[in-house]
């Protein structure tokens, strides 16, 4: 099974996490594209408006399935080895997932403001698409 993640590729905050995956999964569950990525955005039938509300998580295999915000960062954790676990725990106990969806979006709306804005668009060794095609 594989999953696209669409992310903001000029955030700081944002292309340190795409890294960080990048090194845990090493392309194996994940491929990346930007947000500023127009033409995938576009096979997607995904506008700059709808990644306003956050990265995106999209099921390779049935893409009409879609995860977005903080729903699209529980579900890559729970993705992850170990991670379901996690996920589980963290959306049991009460209140903590309301929480933690308010702490994404001031993140989400605060990101250049609080971790700064990347000069040039982060483009991931692993991208959606043929370019991603390594053998």
């Amino acid at each position: 099974m594989s999953y696209y993640v669409i992310y903001d590729g000029n955030c700081n905050l944002c292309v340190t996490l795409v890294q960080v995956l990048e090194n845990l999964d090493r392309g194996q569950m994940f491929r990346y594209t930007p947000m500023q990525d127009l033409e995938t955005l576009n096979q997607f039938g995904i506008t700059s408006q709808d990644c306003e509300m956050g990265m995106i998580l999209i099921d390779a295999n049935a893409p009409e399935r879609r995860w977005q915000g903080s729903e699209a960062a529980e579900e890559i954790g729970r993705l992850l080895p170990a991670g379901n676990g996690f996920v589980e725990v963290y959306r049991a106990l009460p209140g903590v997932k309301w929480v933690g969806d308010r702490i994404y979006e001031q993140v989400r709306d605060n990101r250049y403001t609080i971790f700064g804005k990347r000069d040039t668009t982060y483009q991931s060794g692993y991208p959606i698409g043929c370019r991603g095609l390594r053998d």
